[in-house]
């Protein structure tokens, strides 16, 4: 346990979801006919960012109090799982998204742009190339993690998203009111860590059942990849996952010991898949308005090292913006991607002006960078690859050409 105060595993649910008894439900991923973008909230944000959140949360339990919680695409799309996964495997691929920072506080224009790029991904001629989900790298609402922001920024957004909606989450999504007596991360653990597929009271009468991972930290497998995904906490800056060797008493070890457990897990199968590790904050940014977090990476650094396994890929979030480095570490080629520009506003500008690709030191380089575009990453993955692309909104949905790609061989751990 984090606290003698942690909260508790999966908030209470309605008795009886749309579609029947909560046992038999099925998930649902997108409304049935396709309806305009809204114009405007239902509920406006009218509350202010804190000026600083100097206080970290306690992080719930997951299911079961596994050490490695995991949870399979299989299990996320329900009773035709079996099926779907092995049509992947049949088809020698899988494609996804993965971006972070869509809540907006000015209403939904710019959510809505970067969510309409992605859904003109599932018009494709081969489909294989459809995506099987979308990984959220955290920050779903702005600017605190409340149940009243989840309709508008969520569910109305992502309305005609017609596959699952995996997340982790970011600082804003656990930050409560200092007088709130709802606790870090009631609503998220409500519509992303539900205990079935069930309609959530927040998604205000639409259709897409809530997502049912085991915790805020969990194994993410699917067919040719393994996401790790880490939550980072509530802080601006910067992200925190442990206990620090003991300078900070409200956290413990037990992502570090997840992280670990899931490395080794991967070493001890001679899994031959893709691994990313996913978190909120960014180990590397070149962002004006947040930094990155070097005792998080050490934290994650020291798993790696322990397992004896490194990630072919990290994503993160958190800063606004797109980012590509090249890290790397025992001959081995890893980019850190940063993909916080699903839709908040506004964009951060990087702190200056790089011709790419810009050497930071021995180890680092940064290779790429948008600043003035919100987007995504659209992921392709095979049984020798990972493809990872950015895709930015103002293409628009009849353009299929990423403005970055970066190629890592599985086996070599070398990038293209």
């Amino acid at each position: 346990m984090m606290t003698k105060n942690t909260p508790p595993q999966h908030p209470k649910h309605p008795k009886k979801p749309a579609g029947g008894d909560a046992s038999s439900t099925q998930p649902v991923f997108a409304q049935p006919q396709p309806t305009p973008d809204p114009t405007g909230f239902k509920t406006p944000v009218t509350d202010q960012k804190e000026k600083e959140v100097d206080k970290l949360e306690s992080v719930p339990e997951p299911a079961g109090n596994a050490v490695e919680p995991i949870l399979t695409l299989a299990q996320v799309l329900g009773d035709q799982g079996d099926a779907k996964t092995k049509a992947i495997e049949s088809a020698g691929q899988i494609v996804f998204h993965s971006v972070g920072d869509t809540g907006s506080v000015e209403g939904p224009s710019t959510q809505s742009l970067v969510a309409d790029k992605m859904v003109s991904d599932f018009d494709e001629e081969n489909a294989a190339d459809v995506p099987s989900f979308l990984f959220h790298l955290g920050d779903v609402v702005y600017y605190f993690g409340e149940a009243a922001y989840y309709y508008d920024q969520f569910y109305d957004p992502y309305r005609s998203y017609a596959a699952p909606i995996v997340a982790i989450p970011g600082n804003h999504d656990g930050v409560v009111y200092a007088s709130d007596p709802v606790p870090s991360l009631d609503a998220f653990l409500r519509n992303f860590c539900s205990a079935t597929p069930v309609v959530s009271p927040d998604a205000g009468g639409l259709v897409r059942t809530a997502m049912i991972a085991p915790g805020v930290y969990f194994t993410f497998d699917a067919p040719f990849v393994r996401i790790l995904g880490l939550y980072s906490n509530v802080l601006e800056d910067p992200g925190v996952i442990s206990g620090e060797n003991g300078n900070n008493t409200v956290l413990d070890n037990r992502q570090i010991d997840f992280l670990t457990t899931a490395l080794k897990r991967v070493k001890s199968e001679n899994y031959s898949g893709a691994v990313i590790i996913a978190v909120h904050h960014p180990p590397y940014t070149g962002g004006s308005v947040h930094g990155g977090s070097p005792d998080m990476l050490a934290d994650i650094d020291s798993c790696c090292t322990a397992a004896g396994v490194w990630p072919h890929a990290v994503f993160s979030g958190h800063s606004h913006n797109y980012q590509r480095f090249t890290r790397t570490v025992n001959s081995s080629q890893i980019p850190y991607l940063v993909a916080g520009c699903g839709g908040h506003s506004p964009l951060s500008q990087m702190r200056g002006t790089y011709r790419t690709p810009y050497k930071i030191d021995d180890t680092l380089t940064l290779e790429s960078y948008d600043d003035s575009d919100y987007g995504y990453l659209r992921v392709v993955v095979n049984d020798t690859t990972l493809r990872i692309e950015f895709h930015p909104e103002s293409d628009g949905s009849t353009t299929k050409t990423p403005n970055d790609v970066v190629t890592v061989d599985l086996a070599k751990r070398t990038i293209s």
